[in-house]
């Protein structure tokens, strides 16, 4: 039953972060997060996945490790729209 909640709370968590990628993805204006931010979510993430794979959390390891996988989707999105955004400025 433990690990229900877990997993329960793991979708809805990555459930909300990948629906806000999606919203940044569409939303010409987005601004995307701080690089600050980014690298200080990106260094907690891996290193909760450590923990966790070092106390045995399945749960804690998958969803760290999604959570990673989101921010980094995130910040590569927001880097391209920028990319392509001071491309067409430059033409």
């Amino acid at each position: 039953m433990d690990d229900l909640v877990g997993w329960a709370a793991s979708l809805i968590l990555l459930a909300t972060l990948v629906r806000q990628i999606v919203k940044q993805a569409k939303d010409a204006n987005s601004e995307g997060v701080s690089t600050w931010l980014f690298i200080g979510q990106a260094t907690a993430s891996v290193l909760f996945v450590v923990y966790s794979v070092m106390v045995g959390n399945t749960v804690f390891v998958v969803t760290n490790s999604c959570i990673l996988v989101t921010a980094l989707v995130g910040q590569w999105i927001h880097w391209r729209k920028r990319r392509k955004t001071a491309a067409k400025e430059t033409r």
